[in-house]
């Protein structure tokens, strides 16, 4: 099984290392053509998670797209996704043929308001049984310094997501596998909504004692959202026995729904809190983007909820705040006023 990395930022560079250190053969797209040749010069990636040490004997970086597509059986795309279309853009309409993809991004197609592998369906003609999904709790910083993390690889094709798994294994990296692949990717897109939000309050002054019952309600609504959408798993505290593990059966308090909610709402490597926090700073939002330098994946993410809320019909009121102090200019002060009346 050969694999190909589309995508040249830090999750992508940390999934290189993850599969490079397995001894998997790696075909890496990549942009730069002076970013190729420093990582084969040094190991190093000199852009995005400068510390990760990669193992170039696995490793095979081209700019042609095409190439690394035709060359790899799994490919996996780690561009975020306001770049999707562009990025893919040079790809013929077959171009996806007999390939297993798996979707690294947690954030809908813009302007479109649809997951990946919709996008994949309309554009390439790709089946949901060869799309899965690879997530969190999983920060590329920890995996660069090889602390223990968690990844979930979901598809409606639960062995072939096992194999793919198997191949991401690792003394500190542990896999979990289940085939909710709908309700993990918009999991992952409203966790990144409110971590910004969770910035918000802390760059207004706002302690702990609210965060935690801010993150508490942005679970529900996030698990409202879920099960509307036809999302699985989604009770707490409620377990059958895997069929495949025969271990403990993936609820709603499992790493892949709450458990990324929490990380991305506290940790100081979520770019997602750190844009929010600038917001609640009183920085706008172009100056935030070009301090960062960086893309946070739920301030698009923002946008297409709202707009795809509308046929869902959820009950999201923190998310479509969030929303509107992103987008339609209101105050990060006076929008959190209206999230302090909806708490409970």
């Amino acid at each position: 099984m050969e694999f190909g990395i589309i995508g040249g930022g830090s999750w992508a560079t940390a999934l290189v290392k993850i599969l490079a250190d397995k001894k998997n053969k790696v075909h890496w797209w990549i942009r730069s053509e002076d970013n190729i040749r420093k990582i084969r010069e040094t190991g190093y990636n000199p852009s995005y998670l400068k510390d990760a040490k990669l193992d170039t004997n696995y490793i095979d970086l081209s700019t042609d797209l095409a190439g690394i597509v035709k060359a790899a059986d799994v490919l996996v795309v780690a561009v975020p996704s306001a770049y999707v279309e562009s990025s893919l853009a040079v790809l013929s309409p077959d171009a996806l043929a007999g390939k297993k993809v798996i979707s690294a991004i947690k954030g809908l197609i813009p302007g479109k308001n649809i997951l990946l592998n919709f996008y994949l369906q309309q554009q390439f003609g790709m089946k949901l049984e060869n799309y899965f999904a690879v997530l969190g709790p999983c920060h590329a910083e920890e995996v660069a310094a090889e602390k223990l993390s968690y990844l979930t690889f979901s598809g409606v094709d639960y062995r072939a997501a096992s194999e793919i798994a198997s191949q991401f294994s690792t003394p500190y990296i542990n896999t979990i596998v289940n085939h909710d692949i709908l309700g993990v990717q918009y999991a992952a897109v409203l966790k990144n909504i409110y971590a910004l939000g969770a910035g918000m309050a802390q760059g207004l002054g706002y302690g702990d004692n609210f965060l935690s019952v801010y993150i508490a309600n942005a679970a529900d609504e996030m698990a409202s959202f879920l099960r509307r959408s036809g999302a699985e798993h989604i009770e707490v505290g409620v377990h059958d026995e895997d069929p495949y593990t025969h271990g403990k059966s993936v609820n709603y308090a499992a790493s892949v729904y709450l458990g990324d909610l929490l990380v991305t709402c506290y940790s100081r490597f979520s770019r997602n809190r750190n844009f929010g926090r600038m917001i609640g700073e009183g920085k706008t939002v172009d100056e935030t983007r070009h301090e960062m330098n960086m893309v946070a994946e739920g301030y698009h993410a923002s946008k297409c909820i709202y707009a795809l809320n509308q046929t869902v019909l959820a009950g999201i009121p923190i998310a479509e705040t969030i929303y509107k102090i992103l987008w339609e200019d209101v105050k990060a002060v006076d929008g959190f006023k209206r999230i302090e009346r909806v708490l409970v």
